[in-house]
């Protein structure tokens, strides 16, 4: 029937605005609850097929975006779940290091192999078996401990080159938790690049690649964290609730409560070093913000307008650093974090 007729096309639509402070749980340092509660917010995303779309564009508060804008080139559609529970587990670990170093925490990481955040189909990596989330670890028995060391050892192969990987496959539960099996070795042939591939842009590595592999990568780093902490985001994909995870554990972690007490929500990216990025959705954001009774929304900077859009009546921060929205806080009443648990000078 045409309304089962799936388009090129998704709709985004107002999720829910969720205290984040009753999804975690610390062990091994001192916590304390305080007055004022935190949001992560989310928004949802769908398929469009006939129906739905006509009945969407009735609806207020929705947002098309084509298909092609949500992955990479060649990178299909299918790996969007996959992509999204890696994105929130980024952001979890982000989230975890930045709170416990705002509160004064050393927190060291060492680097650990290439993650895979995107598979082309076809290409020598699908027909292989590799996932969105699998780490690569060593090419021909050599270490890879970064995704431009990973680059740099495909760089000047041949197309049609056999190579040997050290692979940690990666496995996603259905609610969209993350595990790494222990290293088994895949084989793969390489091909040549597609015509407009563009340059990787990793320092050393110069001049077209010459072979293909057919992912998209980022760094995989461990970090040694003072304390075991989970956050429970059971089906929740993406990048976008890191700003928030961050604040609700520098809170957590804190003496006094960071917000004045205020009710606020946040959205962002969270990267190691306390940069926040851009997100989706923000006007829809705002529109679950404003209906969980919020009054003050925290987002990235490029995206204050789109938050007064969704919902004109909430006070909108908008901030490029995590100090900057403890900053703002602070201009609401709240404390500069405090830890509970004195950090240790030699480290988590």
């Amino acid at each position: 029937m045409l309304g089962r007729v799936t388009l090129n096309e998704y709709a985004l639509t107002p999720g829910n605005a969720t205290p984040v402070a009753p999804l975690v749980t610390v062990h091994g340092v001192a916590t304390a609850r305080h007055p004022g509660r935190i949001f992560l917010t989310d928004v949802y995303l769908q398929q469009v097929n006939v129906l739905s779309w006509l009945a969407l564009h009735l609806s207020s508060h929705v947002q098309f975006v084509p298909a092609d804008a949500l992955t990479p080139p060649g990178v299909p559609t299918s790996e969007l779940a996959a992509q999204g529970y890696l994105q929130m587990r980024d952001a979890q670990l982000a989230a975890k290091v930045e709170a416990f170093r705002s509160v004064g925490w050393r927190v060291p990481g060492t680097r650990a192999g290439a993650t895979l955040t995107g598979v082309v189909v076809p290409s020598p990596a699908s027909r292989a078996g590799l996932d969105v989330g699998d780490v690569v670890t060593a090419v021909g028995g050599r270490p890879i401990v970064d995704a431009c060391g990973l680059v740099a050892a495909l760089h000047g192969l041949a197309p049609g080159s056999v190579v040997r990987l050290g692979v940690r496959p990666v496995r996603i539960s259905s609610t969209g938790v993350l595990s790494w099996r222990p290293v088994r070795r895949v084989t793969v042939t390489t091909a040549a690049p597609p015509a407009g591939a563009a340059s990787s842009g990793c320092a050393g590595v110069s001049g077209p690649d010459r072979s293909f592999l057919g992912v998209t990568l980022e760094d995989d780093v461990a970090y040694r964290l003072p304390a075991t902490v989970r956050i429970d985001t059971a089906n929740i994909g993406g990048p976008s609730a890191g700003l928030a995870m961050t604040l609700t554990l520098i809170d957590l972690l804190s003496r006094h409560s960071i917000t004045g007490g205020h009710d606020v929500a946040a959205t962002g990216t969270i990267a190691v070093g306390g940069a926040v990025g851009p997100v989706g959705g923000v006007a829809e954001k705002a529109v679950a913000v404003e209906r969980a009774g919020a009054r003050v929304f925290i987002v990235p900077r490029s995206e204050v307008r789109a938050a007064h859009s969704g919902a004109p009546g909430l006070r909108v921060f908008g901030v490029t650093t995590l100090a900057q929205a403890l900053a703002d806080l602070r201009a609401l009443g709240g404390v500069a974090p405090h830890p509970l648990t004195a950090p240790r000078t030699a480290g988590g």
